[in-house]
């Protein structure tokens, strides 16, 4: 693990998707600790475990087995050690229910899995350099989800 690199952590069943990912954090000029775990139990069970380094940012998929990313996102945002991370979800469903869902439970920020790869490097790029602090501090519906042009 390269020190003071961004940890970055991935919660997705899906393992296409994480190699997608994966290839994109690998091509972005920010350097980076990528881990993948793959549903929401391994999820809790990685961040609930002292002896892990919490992630600076969680991309979270809302469509996991054994507990979703929802289920996830609830019980992250009620764990005194765990509720600062700052959780991108993201996920195939462009469902406002899920996204007001989402966002009312405490996401910061909210990215529709992109097809190709070179959008999905555009959106990892400007998650990864947000000034979060700020960016938290004025979140309101309208900059939640995110879009690229």
């Amino acid at each position: 693990m390269q020190k003071n690199a961004l940890y970055i952590l991935l919660a997705d069943d899906d393992e296409d998707d994480r190699l997608f990912f994966k290839d994109a954090f690998e091509e972005i000029k920010i350097q980076t600790n990528v881990d993948f775990v793959h549903d929401g139990m391994q999820l809790m069970d990685h961040l609930n475990d002292p002896d892990n380094k919490l992630p600076d940012i969680l991309f979270l998929d809302l469509n996991m087995p054994k507990k979703t990313g929802k289920e996830c996102l609830i019980e992250i945002k009620k764990t005194e050690r765990l509720k600062n991370i700052i959780i991108a979800i993201y996920s195939t469903s462009s469902s406002e229910e899920d996204i007001e869902d989402t966002f009312i439970q405490g996401a910061n920020i909210y990215i529709k899995k992109p097809s190709d790869f070179n959008t999905l490097k555009k959106i990892i790029n400007e998650v990864v350099t947000v000034n979060w602090h700020y960016h938290t501090s004025g979140l309101n519906r309208d900059n939640f989800l995110l879009r690229l042009k």
